[in-house]
C-alpha cells in the first residue's frame, strides 16, 4: 500500500476547492444576469457585519492554499494585493492561484510532513499537523463561507456544487 503523500493531501484538495468556488461564481454570474442583479454588489456581500465580505473570502482561499503550497514545498507563492472587488478580478485570481498549485512539484513536498511550518498567531507545527489542523480546515471555512454568502444573496448553488466533480 502506498502512503498518502503530503502533495496528494494538499495540492489537489486545493485546485478541487478553488475549481468548484470558480465554478459556483460561474453561476452567480448568470443568476445576476438573470434577475437583473448588480452582479458587482456580491463581491461586497458579508453573512454578518463582522465577518469578511466574499471577496475576503475568496482572498483568503487563495491565501490559504497558496501559501501552504509555499510552505510545504519552498517555491514562492505569487503576492496578490487583495484589491479585487468584482467577480471577474476574483475569478482571475482563483485562476492565477490554480496555475501556481500545477507549476508545484510534487517532489518538493517530499518530507514537508516533518517540516517546521512557523505560524505567528500559533507557533511552530510540523508540516502534517500544519495542513491538516489549519491550512485544510482554514481553507474549507473560507470556500464555505463564500458558498454561504452566495446562497444567502439567491445564487442558485448546492452542495453538489459546493463538493464540485467526484473523481
Amino acid at each position: 500500500m502506498t502512503a498518502l503523500s503530503m502533495h496528494q493531501a494538499s495540492v489537489p484538495v486545493f485546485i478541487r476547492g478553488l475549481t468548484a468556488l470558480s465554478a459556483e461564481l460561474e453561476k452567480a454570474a448568470a443568476s445576476a444576469g438573470e434577475r437583473k442583479f448588480d452582479l458587482n454588489i456580491l463581491a461586497s456581500a458579508r453573512l454578518a457585519p463582522d465577518m469578511l465580505s466574499l471577496a475576503g473570502q475568496v482572498q483568503r482561499a487563495s491565501d490559504t492554499s497558496k501559501l501552504s503550497g509555499e510552505r510545504l514545498s519552498g517555491t514562492p507563492a505569487p503576492k496578490f494585493e487583495d484589491t479585487e472587488t468584482t467577480l471577474p478580478e476574483l475569478q482571475a485570481r482563483i485562476a492565477k492561484t490554480i496555475a501556481y498549485l500545477e507549476s508545484l512539484d510534487p517532489v518538493l513536498f517530499v518530507g514537508s510532513e516533518d517540516k517546521t511550518i512557523t505560524l505567528n498567531h500559533i507557533g511552530d507545527l510540523k508540516g502534517d499537523a500544519y495542513l491538516l489542523s489549519f491550512a485544510l480546515p482554514n481553507f474549507f471555512f473560507h470556500v464555505a463561507t463564500a458558498h454561504a454568502i452566495l446562497r444567502q444573496n439567491g445564487v442558485p448553488v448546492g452542495k453538489r456544487d459546493f463538493l464540485g466533480p467526484i473523481a
